[in-house]
């Protein structure tokens, strides 16, 4: 019972400790003049991957190296499945074809990439730096590119920024907020990591398992509010936006930098099964995506019944 008040309690303080940290540095930038297309590729890629980031490295140092990868991978599956399935089942999503194209396959890229670095065995520093590498020259080729003729995908960008409206105009109040969503962060994620290893334990599984499932729905909750949100205001862009620039930060910033701390060894299982379903769900995206000028709520619909397929798969095989 305590672990599952832990679980609880970590994913209230995440997100809390997340839409702060947005929010306040957001409204820090934006009041040194920086612009939208910068705050949107840098301060709310990561911000919004918060979660994820702290659960990671708090579970790689706790040597729940199982929950440190399988976040991610559960994280990305989510954010396909759940909270696009869930997004466009409320409202077509209208899909920004030229945004898509750009950054639909940087994401592609980056999940085949990192399926490769999984069949290593280890993630280790050197992968750690090549992600982070990766990650510098994403955000500076895109910065570059959008600066010499802005697109849809700057645009997309910029109204992710929007998406976020800063809270006080006060700086010392906004690096107070900032920080103060750092701190339940950090205090989150111990709890969450805390309460999922115990959970595993209770329940006989793996910690892989729980950070496929219970800890990535949890950490993924930042992108399915601000996706939900955006889905009915009708912004569509913002929820694909979201969504692929989590997954592209989720594997090139959070599984760069938690490598880096320490090494994270890849479970068997999720080699097996888990980041096929991820590749899946990446290319089942740009395929509606592609397919048509929107994601229809059937597409959506399958989606998110692909997600409880999934779920139940996991559950199943976890009980074996």
């Amino acid at each position: 019972m305590m672990s599952i008040l832990f679980i609880l309690a970590g994913f209230l303080l995440l997100l809390a400790g997340g839409e702060a940290l947005v929010r306040g540095s957001v409204a820090i930038a934006t009041k040194m003049g920086v612009s939208k297309l910068v705050i949107g590729l840098t301060l709310v890629g990561f911000g919004t991957s918060a979660p994820e980031l702290v659960t990671s490295i708090q579970a790689a140092l706790s040597g729940a190296s199982g929950i440190a990868i399988g976040n991610v991978i559960g994280s990305n599956i989510a954010n396909i499945l759940l909270i696009i399935g869930a997004s466009a089942l409320l409202f077509p999503m209208v899909c920004p074809r030229e945004a898509i194209l750009r950054d639909g396959m940087v994401m592609a890229a980056v999940t085949g990439l990192f399926v490769l670095a999984c069949f290593v065995g280890v993630l280790n520093a050197v992968t750690g730096i090549i992600l982070l590498t990766l990650l510098a020259l994403y955000l500076g080729l895109t910065f570059y590119i959008e600066k010499q003729e802005k697109g849809q995908a700057g645009e997309m960008r910029e109204h992710e920024t929007e998406a976020h409206p800063t809270p006080f105009k006060s700086v010392p109040l906004n690096l107070l907020i900032t920080c103060g969503g750092m701190a339940l962060l950090v205090l989150g994620a111990n709890m969450l990591v805390q309460g999922a290893t115990e959970l595993a334990k209770g329940l006989g599984v793996s910690d892989a398992v729980i950070g496929l499932t219970v800890v990535a729905v949890g950490t993924s909750l930042p992108e399915l509010a601000t996706s939900i949100m955006a889905a009915i205001k009708k912004q569509s862009d913002v929820a694909l936006g979201n969504v692929i620039g989590s997954n592209i930060f989720n594997i090139l910033a959070i599984l760069g930098i938690t490598s880096l701390v320490k090494p994270i060894p890849v479970p068997q299982e999720v080699l097996n099964f888990d980041v096929w379903v991820m590749v899946a769900a990446s290319a089942a995206l740009l395929v509606f995506a592609f397919s048509g000028k929107i994601i229809s709520r059937v597409e959506g619909g399958i989606l998110l019944g692909a997600y409880v397929a999934y779920i139940g798969t996991v559950a199943m095989l976890s009980s074996n």
